[in-house]
């Protein structure tokens, strides 16, 4: 087993392990590119709440690089006695602290927002030097925003929204999606330039309540989607719309054997990986040990996202257990080829 390819207790097929590489080179990318264009918004900021709205927005944005990146240190690790699960759960914990962080300053953006439109504040542009020519800040601003906004919305969002599948990543997931909504941001804040330029003096405040709004939508959908599924909600794809169906999937396996009458299963995300509970209802009253660890080999390699199975012979299926009903596109079913 190669360090790269390590994956708690078992081992990341090639897929999977390109993708992983992919996703690190690209969150190396949006830092260093974000970092800049927060050191050029930095010099046309100026008055506008707007901008200064936006130019945070892109401060925040930088939490979830490095929640993933922080946390792909831990998931890889093997279970122990301290951790009989593994580390998995640190991506979990990674999205919560992105939520919770953009939750928080996006409320209290809105809150500076709302109190500036009450208090009447007209924002004033001023003008700058550039060349020999005196030129209005406002076009700069318009500029550097119409310019920045090409990584995240046409290059590194749309990257890793393809790579947030292959590796059932929420947090890598939420990132993309954020950065592709990144345009609204953009217009938001050039609106409200264009708008103090115009001499409509709330154009400014409102474009900065919109964007704060946005902020605060970002955290508050993905703080509630990190809960649910630290609280061990039922497993869900990757963008937390439909059940998953490697349930179905493991459910149809268990029922093809001629030994096993009926069957349903509790699927855990772990966060990238799955811990099973397979109830089973056997046809016989005595099962051996063989047959059980045969069949909980066999499941495990249905998909390498099945990190831990445990086969559970019982006279009665449990009524929260899954029974295998299929809610999701068959596109994002489980294979035997999902393991090398």
């Amino acid at each position: 087993m190669t360090e790269e390819a390590r994956f708690g207790r078992t081992t990341l097929p090639q897929e999977q392990v390109r993708a992983r590489r992919s996703a690190i080179r690209w969150e190396i990318f949006t830092i260093v590119y974000t970092s800049v264009t927060i050191v050029v918004i930095a010099f046309v900021v100026g008055n506008s709440q707007a901008m200064r709205t936006a130019w945070i927005e892109d401060m925040l944005s930088l939490i979830p690089q490095f929640a993933f990146l922080i946390a792909l240190l831990f998931v890889g690790r093997r279970p122990t006695r301290k951790h009989p699960y593994g580390l998995h759960r640190a991506m979990g914990v990674g999205h919560l602290v992105a939520g919770v962080a953009l939750l928080a300053v996006g409320l209290n953006l809105a809150i500076e927002a709302v109190t500036g439109l009450i208090a009447g504040e007209h924002p004033t542009i001023g003008t700058v030097q550039l060349f020999g020519q005196t030129i209005w800040l406002g076009w700069l601003m318009v500029a550097v925003m119409a310019v920045v906004i090409v990584g995240p919305v046409f290059f590194y969002g749309p990257a890793k929204s393809k790579l947030a599948p292959v590796l059932h990543n929420k947090l890598l997931y939420a990132d993309a999606d954020m950065a592709k909504a990144d345009w609204q941001t953009t217009v938001a804040s050039i609106v409200g330039v264009l708008g103090v330029g115009a001499g409509v003096w709330w154009l400014d405040g409102a474009a900065a309540l919109f964007i704060s709004l946005g902020i605060i939508w970002d955290g508050f959908r993905n703080t509630k989607t990190a809960i649910v599924d630290l609280m061990d909600q039922r497993a869900r794809t990757y963008d937390s719309k439909h059940p998953h169906p490697v349930a179905a999937d493991i459910v149809s396996y268990l029922r093809s054997r001629p030994w096993i009458k009926d069957a349903a299963v509790r699927v855990r995300d772990q966060g990238q990986v799955f811990h099973v509970e397979a109830f089973i209802v056997p046809r016989r009253h005595r099962v051996s040990v063989h047959e059980t660890t045969d069949l909980q080999r066999k499941v495990t390699d249905l998909d390498w996202k099945i990190q831990d199975v445990v086969i559970v012979p019982v006279e009665q299926l449990p009524d929260e257990a899954d029974p295998g009903r299929r809610e999701t596109p068959p596109a994002l079913s489980a294979t035997p080829s999902g393991r090398p």
